[in-house]
Order: structure tokens, then sequence, then C-alpha cells
């Protein structure tokens, strides 16, 4: 085998700082982006390509975004301003259609005559600033600019018709540089580069098979590009290695996992006693095609002698709590015992009551009227009295609970388990894979794995999040659901306010119940801080923290609801007149949850005013609608889960997503996308459609802006699968890569241990 030559990407030209390459008054301002090396700067690759002669849709532009538009001049004036001293630039600027205007602010029109002259009617340029609103026009304020045809040198201007005449890269940029003068800046790093001096990660065999270009000519393609094809020909290229760089990072990951010894858990002999075959003799209703299929793969993968590493995902309201029972109770069957890790004390209570009522006589093993060879179902959660807690604790150590449902508490150290066999870990995406590992390794050897997620993610955004699982997928939904159908309020409406209210009332008088939903607990609590540049605001709700979608016009609005507020809101309406409105959200005691969940379930409170502390798991079979307050301030896949609590009985569901968000923007895109549908893999093929470039992992804190980078799961989907395919011969023929250097450094560099962590929580 060809040992691949390289160096690691921290060494040679590529580590080099940018203050050495570029100087550091340009360095500074690329630091702001992230960008401190030379390889930092060469693998910041454009994220769009104007065309020359092709101007920018000013009219798709959105408020609050940064932009970098390609416009022709129509007008220029300085004016004296009447409000206060000084002078005022205004300049229009027009793709033929659509115009956006341009605003600079001086003390005399002495500062602004260099503007005026450079901004002459008919120049095109790139104009590059945030979008604001004045008097209902968009604008760009102090805008930094570079125009074609301006009066430099004969060389520079000659320089710069051409560089026209190119496809025109437009970079992710900012406030302290412009896109054009990233691009200069790639040019003086890119052109002394030489093939040695960029290590390829793709081995030159796969490179001569699929016809690939070498790192470098790529490269040069996507931030020198002559034509189309040179960028295109580059990004398909770059984004290979990227799906094969992350592919291969996986492979390492289930090949490691596939060579750790597991305890086979295989079905028992039918006609042996068995509570699997009990409780399906006892079951009330008949399982979906799919459940059954997905139990037989469950039953295979258990009975192997490696851990199983499996991802069950499903539309909400599929079924996944009766497969992953199934499969806990054939663990048990086999002498082992089964874990359910809960992200909430609320969700690890729900599941606690309903595999003990699902079970019933089965759960009550060695007690009084419960089955022979039954088991126990025991709840860890950290606020457990010390009673309590200590029964947990033994019947975990003992073996007597066959399941033991928790929180993070199941972490502990002091937790033991007599036979661990089976982990499943609920809504995946709230826990990072040492707490999941930390789990399975309680036991004397690794125990089989189920993570279970109902956030509607596609199977392609399945097979790159979650590479080293094994996917199965539940899309049927059990008879007897009769759907939920979704409506946006507009909240500055009284009358479509006062309106969902009067249909709470009518829900509650037909004997049904109500949830409302509001993101924060106090009206005087702002939301807690999150990173500077972040465009979202953390709001704390139970043992997680939830992400919340800020306002994309980036101006003031009212502030988010909150529940306490809500609550006494409520009791005052007329409306809802001697309907009594209970109260549930993280801060509370774990009594008092318990007691607010019973209330409203019993019917004693029909109307429930919470945090998304019950946004996935809880199951009140009454409750048929759902009012989700500042609805635009959550995320498709969130409001989605939160719909899914409502109409699981026979009675249809309603969910009002209560709203200011204006038509045509992208948070009411959301919203309509959710009233248009209810299709969880539809909503999130729509919510990646939507997302900004790298949104699909989450942000990472380490200087690049994701963990993805090019790539595009729904697009992608084919290129990913080969790269799959790749990257698996490639760990198969060398497990640690040591034939492979440059592609153990990429994937040293490019998957950190904290980009590992967002490639499991995502």
């Amino acid at each position: 085998m060809t040992v691949d030559d390289g160096q690691p990407w921290a060494e040679g030209p590529l580590g080099q700082p940018l203050r050495k390459a570029l100087g550091t008054r340009t360095a500074n301002a690329l630091a702001k982006l992230g960008l401190e090396t030379v390889g930092d700067l060469v693998d910041h690759v454009p994220r769009r390509y104007d065309e020359p002669g092709r101007l920018t849709d000013l009219r798709s532009l959105q408020i609050g975004e940064h932009v970098t538009v390609l416009a022709r001049v129509r007008s220029a004036t300085v004016t004296r301003m009447r409000s206060r001293a000084g002078a005022m630039l205004h300049a229009v600027v027009t793709d033929g259609a659509g115009e956006l205007d341009l605003t600079f602010f001086a003390k005399g029109q002495g500062g602004l005559r260099h503007h005026e002259h450079q901004l002459a009617a008919g120049r095109t340029g790139l104009f590059t600033g945030t979008v604001s609103v004045y008097r209902g026009r968009r604008q760009l304020t102090h805008p930094q600019y570079q125009v074609f045809g301006a009066d430099t040198g004969v060389d520079e201007a000659e320089a710069a018709l051409e560089d026209a005449s190119r496809p025109i890269p437009i970079y992710p940029a900012g406030a302290s540089v412009p896109s054009w003068q990233i691009h200069k800046a790639v040019q003086t790093v890119l052109g002394p580069l030489r093939e040695d001096d960029v290590p390829d990660p793709l081995p030159l065999t796969l490179r001569e098979r699929r016809h690939l270009s070498t790192r470098l000519e790529a490269l040069r393609d996507v931030h020198l590009p002559a034509a189309d094809e040179d960028w295109r020909r580059g990004r398909r290229r770059l984004r290979f290695e990227e799906a094969f760089v992350l592919q291969t990072a996986l492979a390492q990951r289930r090949a490691a996992v596939a060579r750790e010894p597991a305890t086979a858990r295989p079905l028992r002999a039918p006609g042996t006693p068995s509570l699997l075959a009990d409780f399906d003799a006892a079951l009330p209703f008949d399982l979906t095609a799919g459940q059954r299929a997905v139990g037989e793969q469950l039953a295979h993968d258990l009975a192997a002698d490696r851990p199983m590493q499996r991802l069950l995902q499903g539309e909400v309201g599929s079924g996944k709590t009766v497969v992953a029972l199934r499969a806990m109770l054939q663990v048990v069957d086999a002498g082992g015992q089964a874990a359910l890790l809960a992200p909430t004390e609320v969700l690890a209570a729900q599941h606690a009551r309903s595999l003990r009522s699902l079970l019933g006589p089965l759960a009550e093993g060695g007690l009084l009227g419960g089955a022979e060879h039954g088991t126990r179902v025991a709840l860890l959660t950290g606020s457990l009295g010390a009673a309590a807690r200590k029964q947990a604790l033994l019947d975990a150590a003992s073996g007597s609970a066959g399941i033991v449902v928790g929180t993070h508490a199941l972490l502990g150290e002091h937790v033991q388990f007599a036979d661990l066999g089976l982990v499943v870990v609920d809504e995946q995406h709230r826990f990072g894979v040492e707490q999941r590992d930390a789990l399975r390794a309680k036991g004397d050897r690794q125990a089989h794995v189920l993570v279970m997620t109902a956030t509607p993610i596609p199977r392609t955004v399945a097979m790159t999040v979650f590479g080293d699982l094994e996917t199965s997928t539940l899309t049927e939904v059990p008879a007897g659901r009769s759907g939920v159908v979704t409506h946006v309020v507009p909240a500055s409406n009284p009358t479509w306010v006062a309106r969902t209210w009067q249909r709470v009332r009518e829900e509650v008088d037909a004997s049904h119940r109500a949830y409302v939903v509001a993101p924060r607990i106090h009206p005087d609590d702002a939301p807690a801080g999150g990173r500077a540049d972040a465009a979202s605001a953390l709001v704390e709700t139970d043992d997680v923290l939830e992400f919340l979608v800020e306002p994309e016009d980036g101006g003031e609005r009212a502030p988010l609801r909150a529940v306490l507020e809500v609550v006494e809101e409520l009791r005052g309406t007329p409306a809802l007149a001697g309907v009594p409105v209970g109260v549930l959200h993280g801060q509370l005691p774990p009594a008092d949850k318990e007691r607010a969940m019973a209330d409203f379930a019993s019917g004693r409170t029909p109307v429930l005013v919470s945090t998304t502390v019950v946004e996935v798991g809880v199951d009140v079979a009454e409750a048929t609608v759902m009012v989700v307050l500042d609805a635009d301030r959550f995320g498709i896949s969130q409001l989605h889960q939160l719909r899914g609590r409502v109409g699981r009985g026979s009675a249809p569901g309603l969910c009002l997503l209560v709203s200011d968000a204006e038509p045509g923007t992208p948070a009411r895109e959301r919203l309509d996308a959710l009233a248009s549908t209810s299709d969880g893999f539809e909503l999130a093929r729509r919510d990646l459609e939507l997302r900004r470039e790298g949104d699909v992992l989450g942000a990472a804190q380490s200087g690049r802006a994701s963990s993805l980078r090019l790539l595009r799961v729904l697009t992608d989907a084919e290129l990913i699968a080969d790269a799959r395919t790749e990257a698996t011969a490639v760990v198969g023929q060398d497990p640690d890569l040591l034939t492979y250097p440059a592609l153990a450094a990429a994937i040293a560099e490019r998957l950190d241990p904290e980009r590992e962590e967002f490639l499991e929580r995502a």
C-alpha cells in the first residue's frame, strides 16, 4: 500500500499566522471571523458567486441580515440635515426591479465628497452592510463598497475589470472586513502555495478512481474561478472531502465499538415463560407493521455478542415507547437489566408511569398480586427523597428492578446495576456522547444502546449526524389518532387572541384539556445570556437549556411572555371564568410538578400553563388544544414536538401558534410551514431549507462557524453515502490510519472534542 505523504495541518505554510502573511491590521480584522492562520483563510470558502452583469435580487434581502450585494448606482445626493448639525449622503442602488438605499453621515458636506464621487450614477459595485428599514425602505447605513470603473490607476482599473468579468466570490463576511477584502487576502496567501504545502486527506487511489482534483487545485477553483464550472468542480471535490473525513472518523468509532464484547440477549424459546410474550399477549391494540419490523431488527441486534448501536427515529406519536419497552423486556427475559435515560424529571416520571401502566401486574414482580415472573420499574432522579433514593439504588444494584428509569442521576458514581444489558436514551439530542457512554459502561461488559428521537430528522440527516448508529425509522401513526389542525394567530389582533381563549373554553367545556406554552418562567427575568454573536437566546426550562430563535429584524419587540404572567392573565380572562388554570415549569419542586401533571391529567385543572418542559413524552389523551405564545421564537422541530402533545386520543387536536411575525419573514415562513403539514419528515426538509448555512450541527466555538462547512444533508445524500462506503473500506484496511497521516491529521483538526460533541448532540 502506498503511504500518503502529509504533514500535520498546524505545521508548514498552512499553519502560518495571518499576521506574518498579511500584516497585523488585516490579520486582526480576519481574526474577528475566527480566521487565524493561512489554513483557516483558504478554508473560508465563498458562500455564493455573483455572475458578471447579473445584479443581486434586492427584494429578497432580509431585515437584520449582513449582506454583500452586486448592484448599480441610480443616484447619490448630499444634503444638510435639518434636525441636527451635519450632512447626509443618500444613494440609491438598484437591480433593475428592486431598490436599496445607502446612507452616509458626516459633520460637513466635504466629508462626503469622496463617496459622492465614487458613487456616480451608472456605476456597478459590491456593497456590504447590515440591512435595516427606514420609513419603509430597506437600507445599508455606512456600507463598505467597491465600485468598478472608478478613477484608479490603469493597472488597478484593468485588474478590477478583469475580476468583474469572472464569477464574483461572495464570502461570509462581517463589519470588520468586507467580502472583497477577504478575496484579496485569499489571493495573497493562495498564490505562493504548492502541492507539497497542502496535505490532502483523500488517498491518491481514491482521487484517481473518482477523478477528483488535488486539494490545492480545488482551493484555487473555489477562490479564483475563471468560469462557473471551476467553482462548481472545486466545491464538489471539497464536499466529498468533508463527507469522507467525517465518515472516516465515524467508521473508526463503529469499528472500535464492534471490537468490544457484549453479552448476547436472545429471545426466549417459544413456550418458555417470558415477560415479552406475556406483554404482547396482554396488549389491547395491534402493533403497526413498522413497530413489528423495527422490533425484529432490535431482537436480532440484541441477540448478537457485539454491542447494538441503533437510532430509533419516529414521527411524534408513532409508538417508539412500546418498541423500546419490548426491547427492554427481551433483555430482562435474558437475565439482564435495562436503563431508560430521559432529559427531564417530568419526562422521566412520565416514562415510569407509562411503563408501569403498560406492564400492569408484570411490573409488580415479588409483590402481592404481581405476575409470577414479573419485574419492577424503578425511578431515580436527582430530587428524590433519601428513603426513595435508597430504595431505587437498592432495586437497581440487586437486580430486582429489571427496568430503571431516570435522569442524569443515573450517571452518578453510586448508581450500580446487577447486570446492565441495555441503555435506552430518549431524546438523543439532549445528551452528549460522554453521558451516553458513561451509562453504558456501568455493566461488566458494554451494554447494548438504543437512542430515540421524535425530533423530525430525515434519514439523510440521521446518517450524517448519528453516523455511529444503525438507523430504524417509524413513520406510521397508530390507528385511532384523529390528527391536529394548526393555525397561526396574529398576536397583534385582539379579536383573534380573544377567539383563541374562547376555543380553549369550548374544549374545556367538552371535558378536554388545553396546554398553554410560554418561553419564560418569570416576567421580570431576561433570557439567560448566550454567545455574544449567536442569533439565539437561552431560556432555562428544566434540566436543560432551550435555544430560542431571535427575531430576524434585530429590532425592539415586546418582552417574551412568561408562565407566571400568563397564568394570572388567564385566571382573569372572561372567556375562562371559573376554569382552574394550573402551572408547570422546571423550577417547581418535584412534588409540585407531579401534582400539576396529575391535576391536569385528571381534569382538576384542565388548562395548564407551562414552559417547554411538556415538549416531549408527556401523554394526556384528553389534551386537545396546544396554544404556543411567541411561537416564532421556537424552531420547527420544537413546535412540532409541542403540537404532538395534543390529539393523542380519539378527539381531534388543535394547535394555535400565537405570533407577531410579519408575513414574508423567515419566522413567519417557519410557522406557515408548520401549519401546512403534520408530516415531521417533510417539516424537517423544510426546516433545513430555511436554516442558515451551517446550522445543521450547531455552531462550534473554536474558530469555525459550524461542524458542516459545504455539505448539504438534503442535496448531498448520495455523496454522503458514497463517502461512507469509501471510508468504511479504508478503515477496514487500516483502522488506525497509519498509512494515511494526512487523513488522520484532518480528522484531528476538524473533529476536535468540541466538534465531536456537536456531532453527537445535533
